[in-house]
């Protein structure tokens, strides 16, 4: 039988819910609708993947692209147009973002903006604070909404939810799977004096200790337990948590990163300086061991990047005067397929966890799986070549990553959304075609 397609991918490795191995894939209208053997097929373009693996299109579950508000770090263009270069097809964007993205008219103007305007597909995240608790059931039911994030310890911007009485209003006002930055915000003001006395980021994780981040998911997970809330813990740092999170993933998902699953302290703090500084911090090496346990036995659910740039400028003040954050999007697959290897975890488990995952967790329709009915978004990687990262390659406006000099094995090729190629060997092809991603009602298990 002769399938119509208006774009076909042949002879490459394709990873599919059934496994890996050889085959091609056919899309039409945007969506996958054959995968097989397709040497009988009608029109339509031909990319030929041989000696490339096929992966589903890469999701990214944690990005802050500044717009509205600080678009000399970053703008809703620039990020997306990263994250295609870096092999991914689309983007969780967070509301930390001035004005904060913490009503419908303001999730309204982010969706504007994106508009013609974005290289990937995304979905916003809107903000909790204690004043919008109520209206959260609405606003996260909205179109183009990711779902609720809470911040319970300062980070950039000025969205917070510090206190138990306003946390468990904001999560007695939501439906779906809540994601939450958890540190301890009067812990934070306690031992700020920490920083200040240092004046040097190598400080950073024993001022945003241990305590600071596994107290705050512990009150997190015991309100999330009472009230029956499903609750998704951001940038997991420490052994502690990620042992602890085991015996709660009836209520909790976890997300860990390519930094704290790469990194370790101090030497990345004397090496970098600042340009280290994320929160929660980059942490000693057995915390990255405890992690990297915990992605072994199943307790992490995704790997976002949590990308978060700003301005060597900014980075190259005296601490603690230095914003925290560090750009990752472009660097999440290459630094990760770099992980698979070394061995650390299998093509499956990546794929898990940049895609599988994302769908299962959050209910986007149409997204996280190479299968037929899917969006036609797939990442075409080839895992035998190196590559040197470089400051040069990166294209957000921020121009720098922690990962420059990192010599990573793995490298992606191509990024097409939604049957369009958007990147081609290190070159934008085209425009910006993103759009809104769309969710289950009720999303999320």
């Amino acid at each position: 039988m002769t399938m119509a397609c208006d774009l076909v991918i042949r002879g490459g490795t394709l990873v599919t819910p059934d496994g890996i191995g050889p085959g091609d894939v056919g899309a039409r209208n945007g969506r996958i609708v054959a995968v097989g053997d397709l040497s009988r097929t009608d029109g339509g373009e031909i990319i030929d993947a041989t000696g490339l693996h096929v992966l589903p299109g890469i999701i990214d579950t944690q990005v802050h692209f500044r717009e509205p508000g600080n678009e000399h770090k970053e703008d809703l263009e620039s990020g997306t147009r990263a994250a295609v270069m870096g092999g991914v097809t689309a983007v969780f964007e967070m509301p930390n973002t001035d004005p904060p993205t913490a009503t419908p008219e303001a999730l309204a103007d982010k969706l504007d903006r994106a508009g013609g305007r974005a290289w990937s597909d995304y979905a916003f995240y809107t903000g909790a604070t204690p004043e919008n608790a109520r209206s959260l059931g609405e606003l996260e039911a909205l179109p183009g909404c990711c779902g609720i994030k809470i911040f319970m310890g300062s980070s950039t911007g000025n969205l917070l939810v510090p206190d138990d009485a306003s946390l468990r209003r904001v999560l007695e006002n939501c439906r779906r799977r809540v994601a939450v930055h958890a540190e301890d915000e009067e812990r934070l003001r306690d031992r700020e004096r920490i920083a200040s006395a240092a004046a040097h980021p190598r400080a950073h994780p024993e001022w945003r200790d241990v305590e600071t981040a596994f107290g705050a998911t512990r009150r997190l997970i015991s309100l999330a337990e009472e009230l029956h809330r499903r609750v998704h813990v951001l940038h997991v740092t420490t052994e502690e948590e990620a042992a602890w999170l085991a015996d709660h993933k009836d209520v909790a998902s976890v997300e860990a990163t390519p930094q704290h699953l790469t990194l370790e302290a101090p030497e990345c703090y004397d090496r970098l300086g600042a340009f280290a500084q994320m929160n929660p911090p980059v942490r000693e090496a057995r915390h990255r061991d405890g992690l990297w346990r915990a992605v072994a036995n199943g307790v992490v659910d995704v790997i976002g990047s949590d990308h978060a740039p700003h301005t060597r400028d900014e980075k190259s003040r005296t601490y603690p005067n230095t914003p925290s954050g560090m750009p990752g999007v472009q660097t999440l697959l290459p630094v990760m397929l770099n992980h698979v290897n070394a061995g650390r975890l299998s093509l499956m488990r990546l794929i898990d966890l940049l895609c599988h995952g994302p769908n299962r967790l959050f209910g986007i329709v149409g997204k996280g799986r190479l299968a037929v009915g899917y969006d036609a978004d797939f990442t075409l990687v080839d895992l035998s070549t190196s590559r040197e990262i470089t400051d040069d390659w990166i294209v957000s406006r921020c121009g720098w990553t922690p990962f420059a000099g990192m010599t990573v094995t793995g490298w992606p090729v191509g990024t097409i959304v939604r049957g369009r190629p958007a990147m081609r060997e290190g070159q934008l092809v085209d425009g910006p075609s993103g759009r809104a991603m769309r969710f289950h009602e009720g999303a999320g298990p």
